[in-house]
């Protein structure tokens, strides 16, 4: 018979972990959002993507969250027109990251309320863990 309890222990756990990457990720992202390149006309820093699937654990019946890859965005760099600058083309323009720092904080809100909500579980589990030892204690 599975443990309810150890699942859901095993399930705010994968939760943790996948949103930690998630941020991690994240807040590259957001150190590099005006990362040029080193030579003139050079690509940039290209935003990082994280993606997650789900995975069966056998031996608790469990449906478990990981990553399961990290990717780079393809969308086009922006440019901007600065002839002063050292990673300037020939005409002038620098080749900025595609990242958008509004979207990455909107993301990093939700990976950070993502991990709250996981902490809340495994805290909870781990409080009707110690409930049940206690009710079992009492009761021999």
């Amino acid at each position: 018979m599975i443990d309810p309890l150890q699942a859901s222990f095993k399930i705010a756990s994968s939760g943790l972990q996948a949103q930690s990457n998630r941020l991690r990720v994240i807040s590259e992202n957001v150190a590099n959002a005006e990362s040029t390149g080193n030579t003139p006309g050079a690509d940039p820093y290209a935003r990082k993507t994280i993606t997650f699937e789900s995975e069966l654990d056998r031996a608790s019946g469990a449906s478990l969250m990981r990553t399961k890859s990290i990717g780079v965005d393809n969308s086009p760099f922006r440019l901007e027109r600065n002839p002063g600058h050292p990673a300037a083309d020939e005409n002038g323009y620098v080749k900025l990251p595609n990242v958008d720092p509004l979207i990455e904080m909107a993301d990093m809100r939700e990976a950070n309320r993502s991990y709250q909500a996981n902490l809340q579980t495994y805290k909870q589990s781990r409080e009707l863990f110690s409930m049940t030892i206690d009710l079992l204690k009492s009761g021999a």
